[in-house]
């Protein structure tokens, strides 16, 4: 984990997960979660949120540790029906602001089609749909002996699909995995 964060209280009782860490720049409320919309119909979208990414507390750190980069990938479907992927856009926005020396790879990873889509299921679900969602494109495999790989989307909602990112690319060869997302729904209040 970059040095001097630590894991919120949702991760803490979750118990460990794939993620080394995840960092988040907003809570995905209003006004963010109106721009968040905005990004998955407008690309340019993209630059705007990359530019407030870039100040998340700890990215300069983790950036300095991750040697690969790769945004979650849409599935087919959706990718022929918005035309383009806001993660990969929104990697790209932030690589043009942050530069380094960890490579960006759009095409790490593939997502599978999945029966049902994840923001109409609750959490358990969810973590089920995407047990077998995603799979490193084989020419790229051997891009992740020993790497610390940092995923990239705009949205953590239970985690689910981070995980089962983190879980493939671990079980390719990846030594650790990491995530950055621009806005991440915030834990329920408890009375």
């Amino acid at each position: 984990m970059a040095r001097g964060l630590s894991r919120c209280l949702r991760c803490r009782e979750a118990g460990p997960g794939q993620l080394h860490c995840c960092l988040a720049r907003v809570d995905y409320a209003h006004p963010w979660s109106g721009l968040v919309a905005r990004l998955k119909h407008e690309p340019a979208w993209a630059r705007h949120l990359a530019l407030l990414l870039a100040d998340t507390p700890g990215l300069p750190e983790l950036l300095g540790e991750v040697e690969l980069i790769a945004p979650i990938p849409l599935s087919p479907a959706r990718l022929r029906e918005r035309g383009y992927n806001q993660a990969w856009e929104l990697t790209r926005a932030l690589r043009r602001l942050l530069p380094g020396k960890a490579k960006a790879l759009p095409d790490l990873l593939l997502r599978r089609p999945q029966a049902a889509v994840q923001h109409e299921l609750e959490r358990a679900q969810r973590f089920a749909n995407t047990e077998h969602a995603y799979a490193v494109v084989a020419p790229r495999q051997s891009h992740l002996r020993q790497r610390h790989v940092l995923l990239i989307d705009d949205v953590m909602t239970t985690g689910a699909t981070l995980e089962a990112a983190a879980t493939v690319l671990l079980a390719a060869g990846a030594t650790r995995v990491s995530a950055l997302v621009f806005a991440r729904t915030p834990a329920p209040e408890t009375d």
